[in-house]
């Protein structure tokens, strides 16, 4: 196929010429009802905001320049089948997971899963087999799946559906994706990849290997991380196992039915920058990352962690584009960092957890900003740094899973304060958000450790998300 193609933005820019006059919604109508709006994003975006309609295609039903944009994207991929979507990459990932798992049915997963997965389980009240992830003490990070732990889940469950891996983590840490595709397949089950942080591993030289090159059966990659498209625009890329007219059928059920063509475009486009120019960009990406490692490691205290964490099995490969960094020998938690770079230096990182942060770089970064990040971790360790003691460590807790999350969520419920929740079973999500890993899910058991975790994680500033109280003094727990 033709990669030069954008056959979405191809079709918006052909029925701009139409000068056709619109009495169908959205009501804004090219931007004239809503003068603000179009002065705040321009005429060429608000006139590209358009309906649904036959020159445009329909994302529930492609049977023309969409069905040709999702076919570019599975050969660009190396996919049998790809479907563009606009309800984030948490769309995608639930989508996966209800196309593969029904009510009652299992599948086998790390616990350090995004929200998105979790939910999927909410939703359609599949049994989760958790694979405790191996963890890092010295970082205080979860790490990938040991492939011993896959092997025994599977051989204590064999009537599972499904694997899921991520892949990378947050962090970007990658298990051994094609043992465990291997591993999966062998057993007659399919195997998932969150791939929502491995948009590049597509398109670059030394990076992990990408879900659909080790095999996977589905993938959920999120395009407007590290590929460049608009935030809220992701993929689901599927295998030839899969039957693509179902996986429509699920995405339909709760994927809108007035999708926004300006992130559709986006999509497009980014799909065409990256089969044209992928490689080379994000073989530059490489190269920015390695010099910033190297950087803030020399200034001291700090450790920008890479390849080396490998270690043949739960650290198979590290995708070295993520600019991970463990703060805790600074005097500083991760989330500390974090608010000084952004209130006093005009520096927006991805995250601060604990114990570490994460700059994200991609394509749109520059030499000039790699630059003003080491100075200023810099400067913040010589103001600001401090003795380590007192600061918690975050490590990984192993969850104490009581009921299912579905059955967990929906039923009888009472709200306690959160000190008196000890011993209970949580019925709602408590996160740190990014990177939205949960503390505690439906269904999982309160301990003190985790009640600790919860209080520090308040004081240090982290942003908890999830339960109905939104300052989480009180927790909903099974009654």
């Amino acid at each position: 196929m033709d990669q030069t193609r954008a056959p979405i933005y191809e079709a918006l820019e052909r029925f701009k010429q139409m000068r056709v006059v619109p009495f169908d919604v959205p009501g804004h109508k090219r931007g004239r009802g809503n003068p603000e709006l179009a002065a705040l994003l321009g005429h060429k975006c608000v006139s590209m905001d358009v309906n649904s309609m036959k020159p445009l295609d329909n994302l529930c039903h492609p049977v023309s320049v969409i069905r040709d944009a999702e076919r570019l994207a599975a050969e660009a991929f190396g996919a049998a089948g790809a479907f563009l979507m606009v309800g984030g990459t948490t769309s995608a990932v639930q989508s996966m997971i209800l196309s593969v798992v029904k009510r009652g049915e299992e599948i086998i997963l790390p616990r350090n899963v995004h929200r998105s997965v979790m939910g999927a389980l909410v939703l359609c009240g599949a049994v989760p087999v958790y694979v405790d992830p191996a963890g890092d003490d010295r970082l205080g990070i979860s790490l990938g799946m040991r492939l011993s732990d896959v092997e025994k889940a599977i051989a204590a469950h064999p009537g599972a559906k499904a694997v899921l891996v991520n892949n990378p983590t947050y962090y970007g840490v990658c298990s051994d994706l094609r043992a465990i595709v291997k591993m999966a397949h062998d057993h007659g089950m399919l195997c998932l990849a969150d791939e929502a942080h491995g948009t590049h591993f597509y398109f670059g030289e030394g990076l992990p290997v990408s879900a659909m090159a080790a095999g996977a059966d589905m993938a959920a990659v999120s395009m407007h991380k590290s590929g460049g498209s608009l935030t809220q625009s992701s993929l689901l890329l599927t295998g030839p196992a899969v039957h693509q007219g179902y996986v429509r059928q699920i995405i339909n059920l709760t994927q809108t039915t007035s999708a926004s063509y300006l992130l559709l475009a986006s999509l497009d486009i980014s799909r065409r920058n990256l089969a044209l120019r992928g490689r080379q960009e994000f073989a530059r990406v490489l190269e920015l990352a390695r010099y910033a490692r190297e950087e803030i490691n020399r200034v001291g205290g700090y450790y920008a962690y890479g390849r080396e964490l490998c270690n043949g099995d739960s650290v198979f490969d590290f995708d070295q584009t993520k600019l991970s960094v463990y703060t805790l020998d600074v005097g500083l938690a991760g989330i500390e960092v974090y608010d000084l770079l952004r209130d006093e230096y005009d520096i927006q990182i991805e995250f601060g957890d604990l114990g570490n942060i994460l700059a994200y770089l991609s394509i749109g970064d520059r030499p000039q900003e790699i630059e003003r990040l080491v100075s200023a971790l810099a400067e913040v360790r010589r103001r600001y740094g401090g003795r380590k003691g007192g600061l918690m460590r975050q490590e990984y807790i192993e969850p104490d899973v009581a009921a299912t999350p579905q059955e967990a969520f929906y039923a009888e419920k009472e709200s306690l304060p959160i000190e008196d929740t000890e011993g209970r079973v949580c019925s709602e999500f408590v996160m740190c958000y990014p990177p939205g890993i949960p503390i505690l899910a439906p269904g999982e058991r309160i301990t003190r450790r985790i009640l600790d975790y919860i209080r520090y994680a308040k004081e240090k500033g982290c942003q908890l998300t999830g339960p109905e109280d939104a300052q989480i003094l009180r927790l909903n727990v099974l009654a």
